[in-house]
């Protein structure tokens, strides 16, 4: 008996040994060159996107990345995203370890579904699976697998060849498989032509990439589509719905639009004539708009909607009357309306809105857009309306949406546009002071400070300059620049305009603000704009130079010395001139005070990578005259 059971024993051991899998992707096997300097390796990737109809596609993704370092613990976890258009059809996850071997398969149990709560929606569909093979001993690898099912055809992945500059790929294949009818546009950027060929009935274009090492992301530069080999891609016909429209020119999309948006601009009679009686006294189409625009502001007030096709269309006039509130879309509509009924024309607008989103793709027609707004075409110029704030400066668009392209819904469809570009003599910092300097180094100082056109947002100002006291007294603290200092009183002041401005008036103490030794007294003249930014030392910049806000910054500062005060050192004028940008600073003394003036004009552009020394050369410079410092002597 006693050796059957041993015999079983053996037997069974021997199954566990041969059932046990095989090591899979051992970070041995990774090339040393493909790991220096990187934090993950990204050992096998493919993204398949076939179009069944033109209402029906599949994407199938499947990545496996090498995790060398915590810089790169979040590739340890995925995400994917879905509503009633987006269906998840399978995901699968495995982790390994160094040598291969697999720690850990993702079971149903590890993958958490939940709602897409983002934090401002009212109402949404969307929801996420997500899983998480992150492991506390590096390196390891996990593999993420997953395919889901759209019940539209609007989207096509676009596929950039990397997204992080410290992460190399061994081997990347992106795939489009589509009927002959239905062939999708594509767009190249530094990616040669596909492989093509037929398979299963199907139209097949496929990319394969391998032993990728990424380039360095340099600051100042282009944006990254500029810049990292991509593809865009979009279709021609879709249907998303039931609303059919085409992709391949911005007209035809901007007809789709218009599809979408079909009769919903319907006010009631009561709307309307209250419309017509607001604005029954104005004399120009301007105060037409503005009077409607600030009973817009006053009426409602912005919340998301994500309901299916509901995150492009926008729901009826009526309902944002009544209910006093909605997204982007339904606010920009409603102010359409609005002014339809007081007898103005206007154009909804989409736009991909954000500070630092880049612009669209203008010469690939597809959808870019992540906001609305509304454009209201007068005489020579154009007044534009930002719906969805309670508090923006009329005809102001300022960094979210300031500064590039747009697309117009008009009654042909889609037209092109570009929103107002902000220039360097609208973009203002404008600051004088009153500097009360004492023999112990301490000082008072009145300093007033106007922020206009894009410096009116400096430190999110726009938002503070009407808020509540505390928030403002935090802002003061926050973005005064000055070493020490105590507020004795301050105040802001907001001058809502197509520029808007907002005044800062400050009243502080200033403790050792100079330093005394001996008979001196050592100032720096330049009171709270000193200068200290210098763009990093690169052996060879590889891309052009971009600058993307043009503004000026005026200082004028008079310090008032005490009694018996005279100057023993006084550097010259300095002058700073260059592509980028200039820069002077003077010191006049002038019955016991010091008057000291500095302006500076940045340029907005993009210039040759080969002038990068001479931009850091002109920071450099800026830098040591703003950090200058005087020498006083006493008398006594």
């Amino acid at each position: 008996m006693k050796r059957i059971v041993s015999l079983l024993l053996v037997l069974f051991s021997c199954a566990a040994v041969f059932a046990k899998e095989d090591p899979k992707y051992p970070v041995s096997a990774i090339p040393e060159d493909m790991k220096t300097g990187m934090y993950a390796v990204i050992r096998e990737q493919e993204l398949r996107f076939e179009i069944n109809s033109v209402s029906s596609s599949t994407t199938y993704y499947r990545v496996v990345i090498t995790i060398l370092n915590s810089n790169a613990k979040s590739y340890g976890k995925e995400v994917i995203g879905y509503d009633k258009f987006n269906v998840v059809k399978s995901f699968k996850g495995v982790a390994y370890d160094a040598a291969g071997n697999v720690i850990k398969k993702l079971k149903q149990s590890d993958i958490y579904d939940q709602s897409a709560f983002d934090g401002f929606s009212l109402y949404s569909d969307n929801r996420l699976k997500r899983a998480d093979l992150s492991q506390g001993t590096y390196p390891y690898t996990v593999e993420f697998e997953y395919e889901t099912e759209q019940k539209c055809l609007f989207f096509i992945p676009d596929f950039r060849l990397y997204e992080d500059d410290e992460i190399s790929i061994q081997k990347s294949k992106y795939t489009l498989a589509y009927p002959v009818a239905l062939k999708p546009r594509y767009k190249l950027f530094k990616i040669q032509e596909p492989k093509t060929f037929s398979l299963d009935g199907r139209e097949v274009l496929e990319w394969n990439f391998e032993n990728v090492k990424p380039a360095k992301f340099e600051r100042l530069s282009p944006d990254l589509d500029q810049i990292i080999p991509n593809i865009s891609t979009a279709p021609q016909a879709f249907e998303f719905d039931n609303y059919a429209g085409r992709m391949d020119s911005w007209e035809n999309f901007g007809k789709w639009i218009t599809l979408l948006n079909k009769d919903k601009n319907v006010l009631p009679e009561a709307t309307k004539k209250k419309v017509q009686e607001l604005t029954k006294n104005a004399a120009t189409t301007e105060e037409k708009v503005r009077i409607l625009y600030e009973y817009l502001q006053g009426k409602t007030r912005y919340v998301s909607i994500q309901l299916g096709i509901g995150g492009y269309q926008p729901f009826a006039a009526s309902v944002v009357e009544q209910n006093g509130y909605g997204d982007c879309k339904a606010l920009s509509n409603y102010m359409v309306s609005m002014l339809d009924a007081a007898g103005v024309k206007a154009n909804y607008i989409l736009i991909r809105a954000g500070e630092d989103s880049p612009d669209i793709d203008i010469n690939f027609p597809s959808s870019q857009f992540n906001h609305a707004i509304v454009a209201v075409p007068d005489k020579k110029d154009t007044l534009w309306l930002e719906c969805t704030s309670q508090t923006n400066p009329f005809g102001y668009m300022g960094s979210f949406t300031g500064g590039r392209h747009a697309l117009m819904i008009t009654e042909n469809g889609g037209k092109l546009i570009r929103t107002p570009v902000y220039t360097a003599d609208q973009n203002t910092q404008s600051r004088t002071a009153d500097v009360f300097v004492e023999l112990t180094g301490d000082a008072k100082a009145k300093v007033k400070t106007t922020y206009r056109g894009l410096q009116y947002e400096n430190g999110d100002l726009n938002f503070i300059v009407n808020g509540k006291y505390d928030d403002q007294k935090e802002w003061v603290q926050d973005n005064t620049e000055i070493p020490a200092f105590d507020i004795v009183n301050f105040n802001m002041t907001n001058h809502k305009d197509k520029i808007p401005a907002a005044v800062v008036n400050l009243d502080l103490t200033l403790k050792r603000f100079a330093t005394v030794s001996g008979k001196r007294i050592f100032l720096t003249p330049n009171l709270m704009n000193r200068s200290t930014y210098i763009p990093e030392k690169l052996e060879s910049r590889k891309t052009n130079v971009v600058l993307r806000t043009a503004y000026t910054d005026l200082d004028t500062v008079r310090y008032h010395l005490p009694e018996g005060i005279y100057p023993e050192f006084l550097p010259e004028p300095a002058k700073v001139k260059s592509r980028f940008g200039e820069y002077e600073s003077t010191f006049t003394v002038d019955q016991g005070s010091l008057l000291y003036i500095r302006r500076v004009r940045m340029n907005k552009g993009e210039y040759p990578a080969e002038t990068y020394k001479e931009l850091t050369e002109f920071y450099r410079n800026i830098n040591k005259a703003d950090n200058t410092k005087l020498v006083f002597m006493s008398k006594t």
